[in-house]
């Protein structure tokens, strides 16, 4: 039986980190000749990290990771292929896979496809790639492409095997998570691994780096479109398969398409291809390999796992080991706090409950036992002294006007000084606890409650806040967030009786209209015509364009919808563009 044992090394890296990550790109390539593996394939830009963004315009730093490529192939030894993401340089610089075999480099890949949408920007810095490769070592034939080159039908991986009769497809990729990417992702291989008629092995980036989260999930994929391996949801694995590439010669021979279309093609597109012929010695005795299929997780648990991924890298990679939590007995922060408490364990991870004026019993009291209940250190730091000593410096100034919004934002300022001063003295990061709903309408205070280094739930709307708190709760087998705080209205309690609703729309109301305006563009009179209120409608709209402002101010935070704020969505903060004024 002709038969290939492939491994997919699906690793966490750090941006710019060479030296480390090649390091664990060797460990990697050290198990892959303990198990016997015959080819052995690393995410994408593996040896720089994802994304290297501005440091590519370093030339030096370009001239590091080639160093390190040329390092770590004297570890590949002759019974071993492996397949490295880097940053190749030949009088531009290209996003390449390097093919490496017996101490040396055989063969480099370069990206035919460079995306320049939502999160990416890759035509700023590379140059694209114009042929596809094919690898041959005995008998098998491997096509080699890069993340976006497999998303296209037509792409280099169809000419590798329509005119390199490739069997074996293996796409390095680093590709980011969002809410339902899996399941379309997924979808997309196995209808590529059918139309080629060839085994797709998809390995992916893990991890989290600024406000991406990579969600790793690496798969194979046989000829028929079957998911045969894959790898753990956003952790580190080592994926190993046995391919029978007998089956794969047995279903080009039952299918006339192939032949068609390649008697279709004219010369120059047979030049396109690039056949390396590798001299590989196979390991006769291979250790057995259990086929492995790890399952999905759910929808609310996989966003949850994103973010808590997000959160451990952001303070990990940044050589932070505590966090500091503002909690105001609110959804939001018991949320923020459960997360940062799975990330970084409880002993890391500080609550400090800041009391005011106008604060309810009850959201002190919740507050503490969300604490307790998670086992972390809570401080207790009353507001209304310092309140006080504000209005009374500005009493002067502000005379005999009424009370409004200034005092509101001053006592979350007084909060958000407060909390940046236990980080300055104990080193400790703030976790911003505001969500997407408010950030899209700028119901937030600058320099308040957004004041801090990193914003875990700034990509989750407040509904699914809400979806995310009871899987806690689920998820720990008890009440950690108490049933109340799920019960009560959402309220910053700056004034007495305040609610969130006092300002904006109902909250399922609210994101409903979010999603449709700031994810999906759709214009006022669209949704209007959806059926929900046209003074409703506009009102959403207006607050969404006037805070662009306080959203360029925010800490950075993990992405998890299809459109997140920041490199996503970017848009003027000077703008006269006006849909939400009714010119009738």
């Amino acid at each position: 039986m002709n038969t290939l044992r492939i491994a997919l090394a699906q690793i966490n890296t750090i941006v710019g980190d060479i030296e480390g990550n090649t390091k664990k790109i060797i460990e990697k390539i050290e198990l892959a000749k303990q198990m016997g593996v015959d080819i052995v394939a690393f995410p994408e830009l593996s040896l720089t990290g994802y994304p290297p963004e501005d440091l590519l315009f370093k030339p030096h730093f370009v001239a590091k990771n080639k160093e390190a490529v040329n390092e770590l192939a004297k570890y590949v030894t002759k019974s071993l292929i492996a397949v490295v993401g880097f940053v190749d340089e030949d009088s531009d610089i290209y996003n390449a896979a390097a093919v490496i075999n017996d101490g040396k480099i055989v063969a480099i890949y370069h990206k035919n496809y460079l995306p320049n949408y939502g999160v990416f920007d890759e035509f700023r810095y590379f140059q694209r790639g114009d042929k596809a490769l094919v690898v041959v070592s005995n008998d098998v034939r491997v096509g080699i492409t890069i993340c976006e080159d497999i998303w296209y039908p037509g792409g280099p991986a169809r000419l590798e095997t329509l005119i390199g009769d490739a069997q074996v497809l293996i796409n390095i990729s680093s590709s980011p998570y969002h809410s339902g990417k899996l399941t379309w992702r997924e979808r997309m291989l196995s209808v590529r691994a059918n139309d080629n008629l060839a085994v797709v092995a998809y390995v992916n980036l893990v991890g989290g780096q600024d406000e991406l989260v990579f969600d790793g999930a690496s798969l194979i994929v046989n000829e028929q479109g079957e998911v045969i391996a894959r790898a753990k949801q956003f952790e580190e694995d080592f994926l190993v398969a046995d391919l029978d590439l007998n089956n794969i010669e047995r279903s080009r021979l039952r299918d006339p398409r192939r032949r068609q279309d390649k008697k279709a093609l004219g010369q120059e597109i047979f030049e396109k291809v690039q056949i390396v012929n590798i001299t590989c010695e196979r390991t006769r005795s291979k250790p057995y390999i259990e086929k492995r299929v790890e399952k999905h997780l759910d929808s609310v648990a996989e966003v949850y796992q994103a973010l808590v991924v997000g959160t451990r890298d952001y303070l990990r990679k940044n050589k932070m080991t505590d966090a500091v939590i503002g909690l105001s007995g609110g959804m939001d922060s018991s949320l923020v706090c459960c997360i940062a408490v799975d990330a970084l364990g409880s002993e890391h991870v500080t609550g400090v409950l800041m009391p005011g004026p106008y604060s309810s019993d009850h959201s002190l009291e919740d507050a503490r036992i969300l604490a307790e209940n998670l086992g972390i250190k809570y401080l207790i730091i009353p507001i209304n002294d310092v309140f006080q000593s504000f209005l009374s410096c500005l009493k002067p100034v502000f005379k005999d006007l009424p009370f409004d919004i200034t005092e509101e934002n001053l006592q979350a300022r007084i909060r958000g000084m407060i909390l940046m001063a236990l980080s300055n003295k104990f080193g400790w990061l703030v976790l911003t606890t505001g969500n997407k709903s408010e950030s899209s309408t700028g119901y937030c205070t600058l320099y308040g409650d957004t004041a801090g280094g990193f914003a875990v739930i700034k990509d989750v709307y407040k509904t699914f806040v809400y979806e995310l708190g009871e899987y806690v709760n689920k998820k720990y087998g008890r009440e950690i967030i108490p049933r109340r705080v799920f019960e009560k209205a959402p309220s910053a309690e700056l004034k007495p009786n305040q609610t969130d609703q006092d300002k904006l729309p109902p909250y399922p109301l609210l994101d409903c209209i979010l999603k449709a305006y700031v994810e999906e563009d759709r214009s006022v009179a669209d949704i209007i015509s959806m059926g929900y209120d046209e003074l409703t409608v506009r009102k959403v709209a207006w607050m969404v364009d006037s805070s662009e402002y306080k959203r360029r101010q925010l800490a950075p935070g993990p992405k998890i919808t299809h459109r997140a704020f920041g490199k996503d969505r970017r848009l003027p903060i000077t703008n006269y563009f006006r849909e939400w004024e009714n010119k009738k």
